[in-house]
């Protein structure tokens, strides 16, 4: 009865590992509310409210049209999801994967059922999020056309899969330094707001300033989204082979690090220095 199950092949511990991952994601998507559906609308509202803020922000700049020919709230939109899919991953991985945390006491868990969990979680809350406002704004508001949506849905998943990367590496410093990890974690999201060129198009900006945004791998895939969702817009200033590699790099960096850091940390942490 108290015996832990042993997996006997590859392939029943691969089911094992997918059926922990899955039931730790539903896990993840129900803690933060009583209610799942409750927590997936709160996700669509703070979407709802970001375009919102924004588009508000741009009437009292006085910006009242795309600089792309095409649908406005199109054009935020394709700023904001990118966006939020990447800062909000950053946040769940960087929360999730804690080696002394006590899920992992029970045998079968271990910190990659825990990062993969958070990350699947993030994504599904940011494509019901996506699918849902698109479809209330193309029904019940006016018809949206998007050039090619499974390209920008693509790009969805590349600044998802970015995200995680760069929460792998705040996640390997959290034990080591915690509050400059969580410091730096927020600096991050922070400055995105303005460097992720979401309010930008990267065709009409001076080389001067291209330069302050061409670092970020998150502007290249807003710019390249808008590329994908406007028959009109052609993106000159980005590329979609940096944020590949440089989230490969990351990728890599931080698998590194977590490992580094999982070997080292324990409960008794502190006690041992």
């Amino acid at each position: 009865m108290f015996t832990q199950h042993r997996s006997r092949n590859m392939v029943e511990a691969a089911f094992t590992t997918l059926s922990l991952i899955y039931h730790v994601t539903v896990n993840n998507l129900r803690k933060g509310q009583r209610n799942a559906v409750v927590g997936l609308i709160m996700t669509v509202v703070q979407a709802v409210s970001m375009i919102l803020g924004f588009y508000l922000l741009f009437a009292i700049m006085g910006v009242r049209h795309a600089p792309i020919r095409g649908d406005y709230i199109v054009y935020i939109m394709s700023g904001i999801f990118m966006f939020m899919a990447h800062s909000q991953t950053i946040g769940a991985v960087v929360l999730a994967g804690n080696p002394s945390n006590q899920m992992m006491k029970h045998g079968p868990m271990n910190t990659a059922v825990m990062i993969s969990a958070a990350a699947l979680a993030s994504l599904y809350k940011q494509t019901f999020s996506a699918v849902v406002v698109l479809s209330s704004y193309h029904y019940l508001i006016q018809p949206i056309q998007i050039d090619k949506p499974l390209a920008c849905y693509a790009m969805l998943v590349l600044a998802w899969f970015s995200g995680c990367c760069i929460g792998l590496i705040f996640l390997a410093l959290r034990p080591w330094w915690p509050q400059a990890a969580q410091v730096l974690t927020q600096f991050y999201q922070r400055i995105n707001m303005v460097f992720s060129g979401k309010m930008f198009v990267a065709n009409v900006m001076p080389s001067a300033v291209l330069q302050m945004f061409s670092w970020n791998p998150l502007f290249h895939l807003i710019d390249q989204t808008r590329g994908f969702a406007f028959i009109n817009y052609s993106p000159r200033n980005s590329s979609l082979d940096y944020p590949l590699y440089a989230t490969l790099t990351l990728l890599m960096i931080g698998l590194m690090a977590e490992y580094t850091t999982r070997k080292a940390v324990s409960i008794s942490w502190a006690a041992g220095r």
